[in-house]
């Protein structure tokens, strides 16, 4: 996926109140930037942070992490959070890759990861980069509190049957999974769309999912 770089994005993200800009530094202590001990939840890959935004919004009692590997993608989502009327206190955002995570957060330290429509990275060679990959999901093991659960929505179901196919292997187990998201009365409660979403999900595409845990 070939993005247009933002001139200026870089600059405008080291003055921004709403990043992180030394992450590392505060591997095992994130509650001390909420000064809270509220539930530590993070989108690895938020896009533009639509999904991230109203999940802070609709639950005050939990802090969230936004994670984006592109300034320019970044820049937007910070964009959208200035113009917000009421701007959610409990979220965060880092630009960095997602193959340093367990460099950036403590074991044990986050209750729940989310990855939505993340890069299908089709050739099989690329197969180690794909967020729900066996490497990942060993990395987010490390991070994960014993209960935490990892939630995968996608419309990619090549993507989504690899996802699945990699859950054995890493040792990890499925508590719900579904072909079509939007037909599922019940998974559908409480629902929280990205743009990706919205824009797949009204062209009749199906969304798959699944919530998944050690």
């Amino acid at each position: 996926m070939r993005l247009r770089n933002i001139t200026g994005s870089e600059e405008v993200i080291a003055k921004s109140e709403y990043v992180i800009h030394d992450p590392k530094s505060m591997s095992g202590n994130w509650q001390s930037v909420f000064s809270n001990k509220a539930p530590l939840h993070i989108e690895i890959g938020m896009g533009k942070g639509r999904f991230i935004m109203d999940m802070a919004k609709a639950h005050p009692d939990v802090n969230y992490i936004g994670i984006e590997r592109y300034s320019s993608v970044l820049l937007r989502a910070l964009q959208k959070m200035d113009s917000l009327e009421e701007k959610p206190e409990n979220v965060k955002f880092i630009c960095m890759d997602a193959k340093e995570i367990d460099e950036v957060f403590g074991k044990e330290e986050v209750d729940r990861i989310y990855l939505n429509f993340s890069d299908p990275w089709p050739k099989d060679r690329h197969a180690k980069r794909r967020l729900p990959s066996r490497q990942f999901l060993s990395k987010y093991n490390n991070i994960l509190v014993k209960e935490g659960t990892l939630e995968f929505k996608t419309d990619n179901r090549g993507l989504f049957d690899f996802a699945v196919e990699e859950l054995e292997p890493a040792g990890w187990k499925a508590l719900e999974i579904t072909y079509d998201l939007h037909n599922d009365e019940r998974l559908m409660q409480g629902n929280i769309m990205t743009e990706y979403e919205e824009k797949f999900s009204s062209i009749g595409n199906p969304i798959c999912k699944y919530i998944i845990n050690r």
